[in-house]
């Protein structure tokens, strides 16, 4: 009888094991397997869209690509370019010749690349709206404490998932899901715990910007690591640049990987824009306008 009742026992263990639904394993912790990626001369690549709603209307705006670099701190160096959704064909029409013929150069300007390279704090410009304003015998503008992505990166994302202390701030109170995590977090917490940040949005937020919040998800591979996050926040925390909302959906992708990004060759780079200008604050930058 008792060999009998163990039979019965082990045969009911075995069957509500088989019967009980797997429960998903909880992600590896993010910050944790980002740090373990800093090492110098190792990086991340990247890519991201960003589409702006407004009421009915929906349109992606910029799309980007970029390369992080690595030091045990922190992010090095950074090589990014964006573009618009805009294309010289849509300004067909344009009278290059009018009153308005700088705005008609600017926008044209503006449908080609905007190229970005920081090396520490050191922002190398290239393309763009910026070929409006550099000497003709230059391609590229040396900001010393300038953006991490030129005038369309403030359009990018403001989740930099290779900072833990960003990472750190983002899962405060988030939800585990399935594949990662999401969220909502003030702007104004960002700010503080984000040096990228901090460097990408070319002004900072309006006190009611920083009051804002950022609504995102993350999604994790097996090791932790950050594969993408969408990240979804009111354009006006960005200033005057109309109603509606922004959304960012940027993908990572080789994390570890060697990365080696290095200044522009000296002789390309100016220092000054070709109005004797040195501060790119000085610059009437159209961004209320091509956001519009």
């Amino acid at each position: 009888m008792k060999r009998i009742l163990t039979g019965v026992a082990l045969a009911t263990t075995a069957a509500l094991v088989t019967a009980t639904p797997a429960l998903a394993a909880a992600p590896k912790d993010p910050v944790v397997a980002v740090k373990k990626q800093l090492v110098a001369g190792k990086g991340v690549k990247f890519s991201e869209r960003t589409t702006i709603s407004e009421g009915s209307l929906r349109q992606v705006f910029l799309r980007r690509t970029g390369t992080l670099q690595f030091k045990k701190s922190g992010i090095a160096a950074s090589d990014i370019t964006g573009k618009l959704n805009l294309n010289a064909s849509d300004l067909e029409g344009l009278d290059e010749n009018g009153d308005n013929a700088d705005e008609v150069a600017t926008l044209k300007a503006m449908t080609q690349p905007e190229r970005t390279i920081r090396i520490g704090t050191t922002s190398y410009i290239s393309g763009g709206f910026w070929t409006t304003v550099l000497p003709e015998d230059k391609t590229w503008f040396k900001a010393p404490n300038g953006p991490t992505g030129g005038m369309f990166g403030t359009f990018s994302q403001p989740l930099n998932l290779a900072e833990p202390a960003t990472l750190k701030t983002l899962l405060k109170g988030a939800k585990t899901t399935g594949s990662g995590y999401s969220g909502k977090t003030v702007i104004g917490d960002l700010w503080k715990a984000s040096p990228w940040l901090r460097a990408t949005w070319l002004t900072k937020p309006s006190a009611k910007g920083l009051k804002a919040a950022i609504s995102w998800r993350i999604t994790v591979n097996k090791a932790g690591l950050p594969t993408r996050v969408v990240a979804t926040f009111p354009a006006s925390a960005l200033g005057d640049v109309g109603g509606g909302s922004v959304s960012v959906d940027t993908s990572y992708t080789g994390w570890g990987s060697a990365v080696s990004i290095k200044a522009p060759p000296a002789e390309e780079v100016a220092t000054t824009f070709k109005d004797g200008e040195d501060d790119i604050e000085s610059l009437d930058l159209p961004l209320g306008s091509i956001a519009g």
